[in-house]
């Protein structure tokens, strides 16, 4: 199957994203909400970070039958789903999940697996749910956090050939995610750790991170340093792809880069708490852009009560910052849901599957989609996303809250369930959910073996 045919539904497409900003606080400016053209990529056939290389197409596809639209016609509708407390309770389908999505394909209903987790490569994480939920999926339409952070190598950012630091879970998955992004030169706290040991002086707590590399250039060490700065070490942006394990380490490496000189590890910079300057010149003298790939301050795992998720290693960095800073915002961009330009992507990846899919059948001229039902557990991410997010073409996203993840009327109640967190509907599980949402269009649940 080739990719540039499923490249044309999408390519005319706007790719400004709104990325939120956190900061600016302080002397000078409150808070910005800013447009970043964050999926502008063009270069190279990339298109809406929907390059072959991301592909990586699985060969195993489903072999539907015809569904009721097979008459020239297809469904005017689709599905999103979460995975965590949707489809998975980590390594264990969530009862009902497989036979949904065979129940999709079967009926060429076409849907998204939009997920704030990461860690892994696309293939990799693709084959790993393939396995769990016994069902064959593919990348092509797969979204994890971190999957639009490909988009700022050959963007406006142009990172392509600059030094970048990432963090996460695993130091060298992530270091590998990356790169098979299109950074060549990627550093990680091990590389740092294992370079300048001093910059740390407590034992790390992970041994699985300690794996490191040499780093591109070295480090600069003071005045006394035999390199020159402007030869040392430059971050250009720092990347959380996933949720760190070893908070100190992270937090001590990314304050020492938020604080110095224009990115060159062990400066500080002369303009930090200068009451003149915006910011009080904080963030103000070129330090790397902080990126995190999600906000989700909890997620479900196999314990009964929600688990700590990024989100809270986000909260822990900006309220040390904020202790340093004297009261000032860190300043940092997040992506993932609830995030638009997430949901934008995910739009884009559902379209340009959706259009693959009907070229296949043969399914031409018919309408775009009429709407798409968000199924997630998080108020805070699935439902307020899809609630807050206007389609660039019309869709309608339909936000549908289930009981199996996050959320528990007996833990955070129907309190919380208010303005852009309130569900259009709120349903036991994902099968549920998805029955909900076919009868509202004419077809009747009727399980597929």
């Amino acid at each position: 199957m080739a990719m540039n045919s499923s490249m044309a539904g999408v390519r005319g497409m706007r790719t400004l994203a709104r990325v939120r900003i956190e900061g600016i606080k302080g002397c000078v400016n409150v808070g910005v909400l800013a447009q970043a053209p964050l999926a502008q990529t063009r270069r190279r056939g990339v298109a809406l970070g929907l390059d072959r290389g991301w592909a990586g197409r699985s060969q195993r596809r489903f072999q539907s039958t015809a569904g009721p639209w097979a008459s020239g016609g297809a469904p005017d509708f689709a599905f999103a789903f979460d995975i965590d407390g949707v489809l998975l309770h980590e390594s264990k389908p969530i009862p009902g999940a497989s036979d949904v999505l065979r129940y999709l394909e079967h009926h060429k209903i076409p849907f998204i697996l939009l997920t704030n987790g990461g860690g892994k490569r696309e293939q990799d994480r693709v084959e790993d749910l393939s396995r769990k939920l016994g069902v064959p999926l593919t990348t092509d339409n797969f979204v994890q956090s971190h999957t639009p952070f490909r988009q700022l190598v050959d963007g406006p950012e142009g990172l392509r050939d600059k030094t970048v630091m990432v963090t996460g879970s695993d130091y060298g998955k992530c270091r590998e995610i990356a790169r098979s992004y299109g950074f060549p030169n990627v550093v990680t706290p091990s590389d740092i750790l294992s370079d300048q040991p001093s910059i740390f002086p407590f034992r790390p707590i992970s041994e699985l991170n300690l794996n490191p590399h040499p780093l591109p250039t070295p480090a600069y060490t003071g005045e006394s340093s035999l390199v020159p700065l402007a030869s040392s070490l430059k971050i250009d942006a720092m990347f959380v792809f996933d949720d760190p394990r070893d908070w100190a380490v992270d937090t001590q490496i990314i304050m020492d880069l938020l604080l110095s000189h224009s990115g060159h590890l062990g400066t500080y910079s002369t303009l930090n708490n200068d009451p003149s300057l915006l910011n009080c010149g904080w963030q103000q003298d070129g330090q790397p852009t902080l990126y995190f790939s999600n906000g989700d301050m909890l997620w479900a795992a196999n314990y009964h009560l929600p688990r700590f998720g990024q989100g809270a290693f986000q909260a822990s960095l900006a309220g040390v910052w904020r202790r340093y800073t004297g009261g000032h915002e860190l300043m940092r961009k997040v992506i993932g849901k609830p995030e638009t330009e997430t949901y934008a992507f995910a739009e884009r990846v559902l379209n340009a599957y959706r259009h693959e899919r009907l070229r296949e059948t043969g399914a031409h001229g018919v309408s775009g989609l009429r709407a798409v039902y968000m199924v997630g557990d998080n108020p805070d991410s699935d439902i307020a996303g899809a609630n807050g997010f206007r389609s660039e073409v019309g869709t309608e996203w339909v936000s549908v809250l289930v009981k199996t993840g996050v959320w528990s009327e007996k833990r955070q109640g129907m309190g919380m369930l208010k303005g852009v967190k309130e569900p259009k509907v709120i349903l036991a599980d994902v099968k549920a959910a998805v029955k909900w949402a076919c009868g509202k269009h004419g077809l009747e649940w009727k399980a597929v073996n």
